[in-house]
């Protein structure tokens, strides 16, 4: 921007006046130049003898008498513009770290090319760069860094390429000269290995998230290896997100993140962090679970976007059979919803039963599906960890009966070889929501498969009022069978088990059907195996029990049949009076205990 209008001197203009005074010592300044509002007197011939955009602007005045210029948005600002003129007079400074990204900029919008003078100096500041700057990992952060302030200009000279790349290389030089020197010596290679990748994450976790971006992304094409990658992310969103803290994600509703900068800027950081995971299957780059969770609390605490949160579901999906129940304990975020984050466990779940889906497909072929295979242990971990966690959050008042419902229903029959902690759950939730309709307990007891409840399990189901009737009853029924055969010595469980198929393949099914009904036959009998393993654990218990109990009552006179015979005739009590069957629960209930005690009184919950 030129002004034509009458120069009046500023109170104070400066004056480079070091060297200009003994070059033009008969001559005073005839220019002055205003740089964002600062003035500086200085003179036109070294000006536009360097720069080109100065000179232009001065010949294109008809007005010889031409003494000030102001120019507006000047990369770097005043101090960037005199070390520029200082350059024009020929006086000496230091090209530094500090700033050479300023004169860089400047100099290309001052247009100081080899075009007008040779060495000039957007010459200087590209050797100083290409020859100081590139070849340190250090300098390369520094400079990267003085960039931030010189958007657009800097990208439009290429400066945060050029240390981008400068940085890539150079970490991956390092983890390659670490690799050699454990060739050497081991323990100290390590050593070495570890103060260098901590010094250098510590310097980027300084960065903004942009320019981060750009390194991860650079560093994961020049091969460096993911662990060194992980750990850098892990410490640029513990230094970035460090503002919130636990109390925060524990009570979000209390502390709702303001829409102010602060918030968008942590949400940008989460989403693009995220987006930087390495894949799951790369070598050695194993995202820790913790940090994980962590980054989803922090995903729905700061409402990221769905993809990243879904991406995170995803991840903890693929490991789910190796997080703990506290993991799963995820917050709410929602006013007046259920105090953890049922929904969220649901999808990751969902994401688990995939993965498991997809491996067994992988799996195609008769040698693959065998005893013991990983995606079946897989999947009884996963079984134990949901029962847990139903356990933990069955008490929450809030907690509706579809969202627990959903929880119960989504895994397969297979994924528990025994449903005590399955029953565990169900009865903590009746027990925290007394208010529920008798249809609505029967909903959730349809869940629990009385043949897999074990010998304690069915004690305590037989005196819990809590349980329909229909379920007592099950139970029961049962725990007669099982008793009759432990009498008879049948190793059996005398309950109808599903028939399995001679294993023949129809002519009328395809091969991979074939195989499906086959792979389906093998689950179910190492379900089998798994629940005769459990039976017989349990006979062996119950027989001691009977030999210990014969020695005792010997000598009353009593024998072991007979408190066997009692233990049955006590079915009566659920089948004969008390009241019609399709009566009220509570009446029904209250009525069983005998000598006018309520059951109640000598029931006891697992809860």
């Amino acid at each position: 921007m030129v002004s034509e209008t009458p120069f009046i001197p500023s109170p104070s203009p400066k004056f480079c006046n070091s060297l200009a005074n003994r070059i033009f010592s008969d001559v005073a300044g005839d220019i002055t130049i205003v740089i964002d509002g600062e003035s500086f007197l200085l003179h036109k011939f070294p000006l536009v003898s360097r720069s080109g955009k100065i000179r232009k602007m001065v010949s294109d005045v008809k007005d010889s008498n031409l003494s000030k210029l102001e120019f507006l948005n000047v990369p770097g600002g005043p101090p960037a513009f005199e070390l520029a003129a200082k350059f024009c007079y020929g006086m000496n400074f230091e090209i530094n770290t500090g700033n050479v990204a300023q004169l860089r900029c400047v100099a290309e919008y001052l247009e100081m090319s080899e075009d007008y003078r040779d060495e000039n100096l957007i010459s200087r500041t590209e050797t100083y760069l290409d020859e100081v700057v590139a070849q340190s990992l250090e300098k390369s952060v520094q400079v990267l860094s003085s960039c931030e302030l010189l958007s657009p200009m800097a990208d439009e000279v290429g400066i945060p390429d050029k240390c981008v790349n400068a940085i890539a290389l150079n970490a991956s030089k390092e983890q390659l000269t670490a690799g050699f020197s454990r060739l050497d010596c081991e323990d100290e290679s390590a050593e070495l290995k570890n103060s260098r990748l901590q010094w250098w994450i510590e310097d980027l976790s300084g960065l903004k998230i942009e320019f981060y971006r750009r390194i991860i992304v650079a560093m994961g094409r020049t091969g460096v290896q993911g662990d060194s990658i992980v750990g850098s992310l892990m410490h640029y969103a513990q230094t970035s997100l460090k503002g919130i803290g636990k109390n925060q994600i524990w009570h979000p509703t209390r502390t709702k993140p303001s829409p102010g900068k602060l918030a968008t800027d942590q949400r940008a950081v989460v989403e693009t962090l995220v987006s930087l995971l390495p894949p799951e299957k790369s070598s050695g780059s194993s995202v820790p679970l913790s940090f994980l969770f962590g980054m989803l609390r922090m995903a729905i605490f700061l409402v990221a976007n769905v993809a990243c949160r879904l991406e995170l579901e995803r991840r903890i999906g693929f490991r789910l059979e190796m997080v703990s129940v506290d993991d799963l304990l995820i917050p709410s975020v929602q006013t007046g919803d259920s105090l953890f984050d049922v929904d969220t466990v649901h999808r990751i779940l969902v994401n688990f039963l995939q993965r498991i889906e997809e491996e067994e497909n992988e799996e195609y072929g008769y040698e693959m599906e065998v005893l013991g295979s990983p995606s079946q242990g897989s999947i009884l971990k996963v079984g134990s960890i949901i029962d847990s966690f139903l356990a933990e959050i069955a008490p929450d008042p809030y907690l509706n009966l579809q969202k627990f419902t959903a929880m119960l229903e989504i895994l397969p029959d297979y994924a528990r070889v025994i449903d005590d902690g399955l029953y565990r759950a169900v009865d903590i939730y009746l027990k925290a929501h007394p208010m529920l309709t008798e249809h609505e307990c029967k909903k959730l007891c349809k869940f629990i498969d009385c043949k897999k409840l074990s010998q304690e399990a069915c004690n305590h189901a037989a005196q819990n009022d809590r349980l329909p009737v229909q379920m007592t009853v099950r139970v029961l029924y049962f725990e007669q069978l099982r008793l009759k055969n432990a009498l008879s010595g049948s190793s059996g469980d005398g309950f109808p088990s599903q028939r399995i198929s001679s294993g023949v393949p129809s002519a009328a099914m395809s091969p991979r059907d074939n195989y499906a009904s086959l792979r389906r036959e093998n689950r179910e009998l190492k379900l089998e195996i798994s629940r005769m393993r459990v039976r017989l654990s349990e006979l062996e218990k119950e027989q001691l029990f009977m030999k210990q109990g014969m020695i005792e009552k010997s000598g009353n006179g009593r024998t072991f049949l007979t408190s066997i015979s009692k233990g049955i005739g006590r079915i009566g009590i659920f089948s004969g009076g008390g009241g019609p069957a399709g009566g009220k629960r509570k009446s029904g209930r209250k009525s069983r205990g005998p000598e006018g005690k309520t059951g109640r009184s000598r029931r006891h919950s697992v809860s």
